[in-house]
């Protein structure tokens, strides 16, 4: 199939990409005491000359005692701040835009079982998974302090010169326990037995992000339905229960929807082969990003385990991009391993396309 689609610009606010391409965000832990070295700039830069559209960090966590779960994670604040400046001058040293996605956990743990919180952990009540209570549920006082510390990093990200703020929403970790009903089970005004009410403290952050990095940079939110403590999870069973759930958030401010799948091909409701990022588009009439295995045969969740990937046909990926189901295409895997993966598509390389292996998670290519 032609690849027109694929390489067509795209623009939002002031945010102008040659291409369709995200670089989707990806835990590396290459951060020790949580600040980015100079091999993590590298890292970015050579994606940039590669031909990515738009590089999404991995998730670089607020200022709060136990916003991330592994020792190596990045912050985005503090001592990091000038690091994360270097990587951005990199970036854009090579031609690239780059967004941090800002992030807190919340009780999620880590892949190491012998993670240790920092600090007081955050969740909505308590839980890990549902009903297995381990933790205080948050305070008013600590979703207020949270809340600012996503404003915080958010206007840290605009005067380093960043071109865009993604925020982590997805997957289980903190803004995402507030959605799900299996861990949000307060009965103040932050729970609900509602999508859209248990939607506030996700739309509160928002606000905060956006009066923190101001109007003219592109707002990304990243949401999902699957949770990493429960694949089959969902917060919308219905598009009139997704209206419910994305509202609240749309009008708060976000500007691009990023729907993670753990398959971007599968569709998400019955009746029709929309995916989850073209549902959202549909009812939100707002830009979206699919991500979720693109250009490999095996699922990401797999590679935990040990499983490797070998390079997959984009046809029907760019058969939905042609006919506009969605805007924007994150891939992961393909990238991690290979940073002239864009390049290589765009000159129609398959030969040359590498297979993602577990050992490529240990290295910074």
């Amino acid at each position: 199939m032609s690849l027109d689609a694929l390489f067509r610009p795209f623009t939002v606010k002031s945010l102008t990409l040659p291409n369709r391409i995200v670089m989707a965000p990806m835990t590396r832990s290459f951060s020790p005491g949580g600040v980015p070295t100079e091999d993590v700039a590298a890292y970015y830069r050579r994606r940039a000359e590669g031909g990515v559209g738009l590089i999404v960090t991995e998730g670089t966590v607020v200022e709060r005692p136990a916003a991330r779960n592994e020792p190596n994670v990045p912050f985005f604040h503090g001592e990091a701040l000038p690091e994360w400046k270097k990587v951005v001058e990199e970036v854009h040293a090579a031609g690239g835009k780059i967004a941090p996605q800002i992030w807190h956990v919340g009780s999620s743990r880590g892949q190491g079982a012998d993670w240790k919180p920092e600090g007081q952990v955050d969740s909505p009540s308590g839980m890990t998974a549902p009903g297995k209570v381990k933790y205080e549920p948050m305070t008013e006082e600590d979703i207020a302090d949270t809340i600012a510390a996503f404003g915080r990093s958010a206007r840290a990200a605009k005067e380093l010169g960043f071109d865009a703020v993604e925020i982590h929403g997805a997957h289980g970790y903190l803004i995402d326990q507030f959605f799900w009903s299996g861990l949000n089970v307060r009965d103040d005004a932050w729970g609900g037995q509602t999508i859209r009410e248990r939607a506030r403290f996700g739309a509160e952050i928002v606000k905060a992000v956006r009066e923190g990095m101001g109007e003219d940079m592109a707002l990304i939110l990243r949401l999902s339905q699957w949770k990493s403590q429960d694949y089959t999870a969902r917060n919308a069973e219905t598009p009139d229960e997704l209206v419910e759930w994305l509202q609240p958030l749309s009008d708060a401010g976000v500007d691009v929807f990023h729907c993670s799948q753990r398959r971007f091909w599968e569709p998400e409701f019955e009746g029709s082969d929309l995916n989850f990022a073209g549902w959202t588009k549909k009812l939100m009439n707002k830009p979206t990003i699919t991500v979720g295995s693109v250009g490999l045969d095996g699922e990401f969740i797999a590679a935990f385990g040990g499983a490797g990937s070998k390079p997959a046909s984009l046809d029907g990926l760019l058969e939905r991009l042609e006919r506009d189901e969605f805007d924007l295409v994150a891939v992961g895997r393909a990238l991690l391993a290979d940073p002239e993966w864009v390049q290589k598509i765009k000159e129609s390389r398959h030969d040359d396309l590498k297979d993602f292996t577990r050992e490529d998670l240990g290295v910074l290519y």
